[in-house]
């Protein structure tokens, strides 16, 4: 019999909540142990700790805000930018053969983390939905966050330094990193 092991699951499946809002993010250097990958002016580009697949990203503006409403212009449009940097780098990283992208308002609606509204980025593979979802109300992630946090960090620092994001679009801002 194989085993399964994911330690980084537990606090998720004991619905341990952190004191503070994973959101609220602390200073550059903390960004590699809080897997944050990428630091816009106004968003920025997180990994999921609990992830649904390889790559499972999310980005977040830095302004403690539940709603769209209550962000300004600028910081809407930054959130936006950042989540087709997101895309464009695990299309290089991963190769998926799609993505759900979205945004969940609220405990009806699946948020986890309702006080700080953030973008949610799947990478998604045909048949990636396996028996252990199914069946099991598992799923399978077979690689490690660090690894993942490797292979992906240098992607992002490499397009921040270009000043580029997909199709050679300029990008609005650099990373702070």
């Amino acid at each position: 019999m194989n085993s399964l092991f994911a330690p980084w699951r537990l606090p998720y499946l004991k619905g341990t909540k952190p004191d503070h809002c994973i959101f609220c993010v602390g200073k550059p250097a903390d960004d590699p142990g809080r897997y944050i990958l990428y630091r816009g002016r106004l968003a920025f580009v997180i990994m999921n700790a609990y992830p649904y697949s390889n790559g499972h990203l999310m980005v977040a503006p830095y302004a403690h805000a539940s709603d769209l409403d209550a962000l300004p212009p600028p910081a809407l449009g930054e959130l936006m930018v950042a989540t087709r940097l997101a895309i464009d780098v695990l299309r290089g990283v991963y190769a998926p053969q799609g993505f759900n992208v979205g945004i969940n308002f609220g405990k009806a609606a699946g948020a986890g983390i309702e006080e700080h509204l953030h973008v949610h980025i799947v990478p998604r593979w045909i048949g990636d939905t396996n028996f252990m979802t199914t069946v099991a109300d598992v799923r399978v992630i077979p690689e490690d966050l660090r690894h993942a946090y490797a292979q992906l960090r240098p992607e992002f620092l490499k397009r921040a330094r270009a000043g580029r994001t997909r199709a050679g679009r300029p990008a609005a801002h650099r990373s702070r990193s």
